[in-house]
């Protein structure tokens, strides 16, 4: 297990780095907004259910992360994202990740990455088992919208919060679509 989650933290290290050059942003920056950062993992396991058609696994919601890599561990589907506000079954590929991107990068992208709403689906006749790697920040600190994506033509989006209140509002609420990102909001003239 030690080695699994230290390549993904490689590979997380690795797709940060060119997310940051996508958004021209200096790696650095990223580096020193991310810091050590924080790993967790989650396995879960929806059982087969009759009443599928009724029932759901997991509520809609964003992760409180900057990236999330899934994996669909026996290929079975359930899982479901908003896409133009419809909800999209996506279709699982053999031993492939899914990425989902986080609150923290959508913040710290000043908008320019969305955070994906998304959905746990159980199946009417097997069980569903997906493995899940959280990406996010340490407790220190802050963070906010990237210094180098913010200027005059492109003000702050969102406002600065500390990491620890970041996460003490994310718990205090329930699950609920990309509710808890809109709080952080700036409202722009």
């Amino acid at each position: 297990m030690e080695r699994y989650t230290s390549e993904l933290n490689n590979l997380s290290t690795g797709m940060l780095e060119k997310i940051a050059e996508g958004l021209h942003m200096k790696a650095e920056e990223m580096t020193e907004l991310v810091g050590e950062g924080r790993q967790t993992i989650r396995i879960n396991c929806y059982p087969p259910c009759e009443l599928s058609d009724q029932v759901m696994g997991l509520t809609p919601h964003s992760d409180p992360t900057l990236i999330t890599i899934l994996l669909q561990l026996n290929d079975i589907d359930g899982l479901e994202i908003r896409k133009d506000g419809k909800w999209v079954q996506v279709q699982p590929l053999p031993n492939a990740f899914i990425i989902n991107v986080g609150y923290i990068l959508e913040i710290i992208s000043n908008g320019r990455y969305h955070s994906i709403e998304h959905r746990g689906m159980v199946h009417p006749v097997k069980e569903r088992l997906s493995f899940a790697t959280f990406f996010g920040l340490g407790l220190d600190g802050e963070f906010g919208p990237a210094p180098s994506l913010i200027s005059e033509q492109s003000p702050a989006k969102f406002m600065r919060v500390k990491v620890q209140e970041f996460y003490k509002g994310l718990f205090s609420r329930r699950l609920q679509g990309k509710a808890y990102v809109d709080t952080f909001k700036i409202q722009q003239d």
